[in-house]
């Protein structure tokens, strides 16, 4: 019995080996695992390594701190945590960011899960007047930089407590209080009518997908609207309820345009203007600190996201396809309905886009005569100013921006685009599954980390000599790098879903008529794959043009994109040819979602898989 055990084992000892040898062999015949090693080794350089650096230098000496700590630049410490979270200056430097944070957090939360969920239900469950219109039309605040909606808030209702110019409400005679005009009212405000069209997609998408034979049933047993509504259809909706509330929180802990227009000025922080101060007074070492916990946050939210959403899927519902589309007439509530989803809609997109083109034609802010319009801060020349002597479209800085925002972002994109289908060619080509995984979980890792933070992990990794690599920072390498890595989330789950629905076959026949690897990916996987590709790219390319958060940490005058350029135009307190900027990158930001809609075919009111 013994010898038939051993002489079993040894069988299946060879068998293993001889598949082992198998694979190997396969591997030398076909590029695949060798692209997969180089990728994984470029994602471990580009993604792990700043995340492992930040961590480190949270409990490292940093440069110019020997004396404060008591320790030699490069000693282990616990220092700047002890200062952060336990020392006289905690409150300021954490504990009061954090609190500021999590009030706007949930404040945003709220108000957009409010808004955005009735009108989630009253475009896919009701005939609402203009349906189709606007469930394309209630989306596109969330296609817009969020820092468009805060310039146009400020352009209303700023005061002269911070100087500058006033906005119209004071010029017109009304003063607004410092609560209207910044902090944390308009921070929720602005940053709800951005989260409402996400609530919109997510939970549009859920509500698609109940079935309205449940809601029929429970009619037919006598339950009233209201016991329908709270003990049938929110229970069921609870999982994409929570994923929306999880992720805005995760989205809002990193957000920093908002409170760098509406906070910094009056010295309302949060977590992510905190570590701005951290880098711009260059404490490394806090700005560790500060990074690593918006990482944690981060990282938690989503990982609670994701184990809820895996537990949720576990339960389906079952039903006709043809009930699940019925939608309820409104009856009396028609002309109510309508006027609410248009006022919303004028509320984020008409007001601020309107705002923002009437401030970039006035001399003076508020001021509503005939004289007082002309288009110098577009097309004028001479301008009364110091440092802007041109109207943008004249302005030598204002293409320069522009000509780096094309390459820089076009570079990172075009790459990440690439990138992406490569990624998503070894994970479902590549023989070995722990290849694929690692790929799969090590592009996603951006997506955990909020913009901010991973752009100070770029600065702390890159800003000094590693070895054969020079200092990065104040170059567009740096930038392009950062980029890459932080749109690889999108990219990467871009390849695989493309590269999944690509069958073995087209190569196979390729390989036996003798095409090589790059023949074979040259003349039938890029072709076949070309519309997922160009979307690959444009979609990090709009992000990337929408994005401040690696921008203001990682680029100098020298580097101005778009952006940037907008946000000095900001602090030097030039509002007309600020807005004018920001409305260019709107308009950029919009064309580009519309090319992509167009590219893949699917209409943006279709909704996300929750």
């Amino acid at each position: 019995m013994v010898a038939i055990d051993k002489q079993a084992t040894r069988k299946e000892t060879g068998f293993g080996f001889r598949k082992l040898r198998h694979r190997f062999a396969v591997a030398t015949r076909d590029p695949v695992i060798a692209i997969g090693f180089l990728l994984a080794a470029i994602f471990a350089f580009l993604i792990l390594a700043p995340v492992i650096s930040i961590l480190v230098n949270v409990a490292i000496v940093q440069i110019g701190d020997a004396a404060r700590t008591r320790a030699p630049e490069g000693a282990w410490t616990f220092y700047y945590l002890t200062r952060a979270f336990a020392s006289r200056m905690s409150s300021i430097l954490l504990w009061q960011p954090l609190l500021n944070t999590a009030s706007v957090a949930l404040g945003a939360i709220v108000l957009s899960m409010s808004v955005g969920g009735v009108l989630a239900w009253l475009i896919n469950r009701t005939e609402i007047a203009g349906r189709g219109w606007l469930a394309t039309a209630l989306i596109i605040p969330f296609m817009l930089p969020t820092w468009t909606l805060a310039l146009a808030w400020t352009t209303i209702f700023k005061n002269r407590t911070v100087g500058g110019q006033p906005g119209w409400l004071e010029n017109l005679g009304f003063a607004t209080p410092d609560w209207l005009a910044y902090g944390r009212l308009p921070m929720i405000v602005i940053l709800s009518l951005h989260y409402a069209p996400f609530v919109i997609l997510i939970l549009g998408s859920a509500l698609q997908r109940l079935d309205a034979q449940l809601e029929d049933s429970a009619r037919i047993l006598g339950a009233s609207r209201r016991r329908v509504a709270f003990q049938i259809v929110l229970p069921l909706m609870r999982p994409a309820l929570l994923s929306c509330g999880l992720l805005i929180l995760a989205d809002c802990i990193g957000e920093f345009a908002v409170p760098y227009v509406l906070g910094l000025p009056v010295g309302f922080d949060t977590l992510s203007t905190s570590l701005y101060r951290a880098i711009s007074t260059r404490q490394t070492g806090m700005a560790a600190v500060m990074a690593a916990v918006i990482m944690t946050i981060g990282v938690l939210t989503l990982y609670i996201d994701t184990r809820m959403m895996r537990e949720a899927r576990r339960f389906a519902i079952i039903g006709g396809k043809g009930a699940m589309d019925r939608r309820r007439a409104l009856g009396r509530w028609q002309l109510p309905a309508a006027g609410f989803a248009l006022v919303f809609f004028a509320i984020g997109v008409v007001i601020p886009l309107g705002t923002l083109f009437l401030s970039t034609i006035m001399r003076i802010p508020g001021r509503f005569t005939p004289e007082n319009f002309t288009f110098d801060y577009w097309i004028g020349s001479n301008l009364d100013t110091v440092a802007l002597r041109d109207g943008i479209l004249l302005a030598p800085e204002f293409w320069s921006a522009g000509l780096n925002t094309l390459i820089i972002i076009g570079s990172a994109s075009l790459a990440s685009g690439v990138l992406g289908l490569l990624v998503g060619y070894v994970v479902i080509r590549s023989p070995f599954a722990t290849l694929g995984a690692f790929l799969r979980q090590i592009t996603f890792m951006p997506y955990l980390v909020p913009g901010i933070a991973f752009a100070a992990a770029f600065l702390t990794l890159f800003a000094v000599p590693r070895g054969p690599i020079p200092a990065l920072y104040g170059t567009s390498i740096i930038l392009i790098l950062a980029l890459i890595a932080d749109q690889m989330p999108f990219a990467s789950r871009s390849g695989i879903a493309a590269m999944a629905q690509l069958g073995k076959e087209p190569e196979e026949a390729a390989r036996v008529a003798g095409a090589g690897w790059w023949r074979r990916m040259i003349s039938i996987v890029l072709p076949i794959q070309k519309r997922a590709l160009a979307s690959a790219i444009l979609l990090p390319f709009i992000s990337g043009i929408k994005g401040v958060s690696l921008f203001i940490i990682l680029a100098v005058p020298a580097t101005d994109v778009l952006t940037t350029y907008s946000l000095r135009l900001v602090d030097y307190n030039y509002t007309q040819a600020a807005n004018a900027v920001v409305l260019m990158i709107a308009l950029l930001a919009l064309a580009g979602t519309i090319l992509i809609n167009r590219l893949t075919g699917n209409g943006i009111a279709k909704g996300l898989e929750s």
